[in-house]
């Protein structure tokens, strides 16, 4: 893969973010000449090393089979997949349907891969059991949200060994698409060459059907919103006007283990802006950070421009308000958003009709690091209670093994 060269980034600490880089070729050909002015290219076995090492995370809900199919059809085949769902489970079992999807793929396709429902009962015990009851809501069981999804991906992914994880959502309409994302993710890790890196995909374009024809957007209606308020963010404290974020909203994503166990992830779709805001309160600077290795490393995040388009379904226009006032709630309830920034958002809100006057916004729920879970109480719970745990491995005769955990591609029993 060819991606165009990064000239410029801006710092808040140690966290650097690197302008939007294109995708100039999908494949770069068997010549690894790096040396091409403008432009880095990541030699196909780089892509293989860091695709080994992946775990890509699809959260679910409500998708059909055939675009799940697609999805999974389009995720690299050395990577782990792991596909965590909060489908409906009556009045049809909407995620046997799914694990029923993915254990005929991996059977297919001779791969591997681990899924669990949100909503089981043994999911919560084994969380609970691990040191996260925050997650847990009144109900006793894992609270809904894709924020909350994300979590269990990450934690499941943190069991396996393996040193990266990537998201795709599983509205994604065109595998194609999907495969590239994960192509770039491995290429950006790759170039970002640093423990704690974070690559965030910018889609090339969003088709909308507009007057009987096809139209190409290059902008998000959540993803502008959000890019506008944490690039003004950053300009408040350089004194100095940037676009350099343009990826916000960016359910595409990937980073490092390292970085993602130290993160802070918010509930609901507040999770990626706030991936952002987590970055900036713990290594920007401004706060005293628990990290001092990560200060001293430094966090590159590195934004990348993809060549296929996005299609995926069109959740309606309330989703979106949703999204962008979620992420105006994490910057504005940053400790360190400046209180100019803070009083931009309550006016920029109360003018949406999102505020009456003298409200403020409402508080995201941010749950505790990953990597504070007790990982062997966590497998310990899942294996003896969670139901609906699933290891698919596609190279055993049986094509599913819940027990035991598989060593090649899955869950190792964690020796922490």
């Amino acid at each position: 893969m060819r991606l165009a060269d990064s000239f410029r980034s801006e710092r808040f600490g140690a966290v650097r973010i690197h302008e939007l880089q294109r995708v100039i070729e999908l494949d770069s050909g068997a010549v690894h000449d790096a040396s091409s002015a403008g432009s880095r290219i990541v030699p196909p076995e780089a892509l293989r090393a860091v695709e080994s090492q992946m775990v890509i995370v699809v959260p679910c809900m409500n998708e059909s089979r055939s675009v799940i199919e697609g999805v999974l059809s389009g995720i690299p085949h050395d990577c782990l997949i792991v596909l965590v769902s909060n489908s409906d489970k009556l009045p049809v079992d909407r995620y046997e349907i799914e694990a029923q999807t993915l254990e005929q793929f991996c059977r297919l396709a001779g791969r591997s891969a681990i899924s669990v429902h949100q909503k089981d009962p043994g999911l919560a015990a084994a969380f609970k059991a691990a040191g996260m009851e925050e997650l847990i809501g009144e109900d006793g069981l894992v609270r809904a949200g894709k924020g909350e999804a994300m979590l269990i991906g990450m934690a499941l992914a943190a069991m396996t060994g393996r040193r990266y994880l990537g998201y795709v959502d599983a509205d994604n309409y065109v595998p194609g698409a999907v495969h590239e994302y994960c192509k770039a993710y491995a290429a950006g890790l790759h170039l970002a060459a640093s423990p704690y890196s974070m690559v965030r995909i910018s889609w090339h374009s969003k088709p909308k059907l507009r007057d009987g024809r096809l139209f190409f957007s290059r902008r998000g209606r959540s993803s502008e919103i959000t890019n506008e308020w944490l690039n003004r963010f950053l300009a408040e404290y350089s004194g100095f006007g940037t676009e350099v974020i343009a990826t916000g909203n960016a359910g595409e994503h990937a980073m490092t283990l390292d970085l993602g166990l130290k993160l802070r992830l918010a509930g609901g779709f507040a999770v990626e802006p706030y991936e952002y805001m987590d970055l900036f309160e713990q290594f920007g600077g401004i706060l005293e950070s628990a990290s001092p290795d990560v200060m001293a490393s430094s966090v590159p995040v590195l934004q990348i421009e993809t060549r296929n388009p996005h299609f995926h379904d069109n959740k309606g226009e309330e989703h979106v308000q949703g999204m962008r006032m979620q992420a105006l709630n994490v910057v504005y309830h940053s400790p360190v958003t400046l209180p100019s920034v803070r009083q931009a958002i309550i006016e920029f809100m109360v003018s949406q009709g999102a505020l009456e006057v003298g409200q403020e916004p409402p508080r995201e729920r941010v749950y505790p690091p990953v990597g504070s879970l007790d990982l062997e109480l966590l497998y310990d719970g899942l294996d003896a209670e969670a139901l609906t745990f699933r290891q698919f491995d596609g190279q055993a005769s049986a094509g599913y093994a819940p027990s035991p955990s598989i060593e090649r591609h899955g869950i190792p029993r964690p020796t922490v």
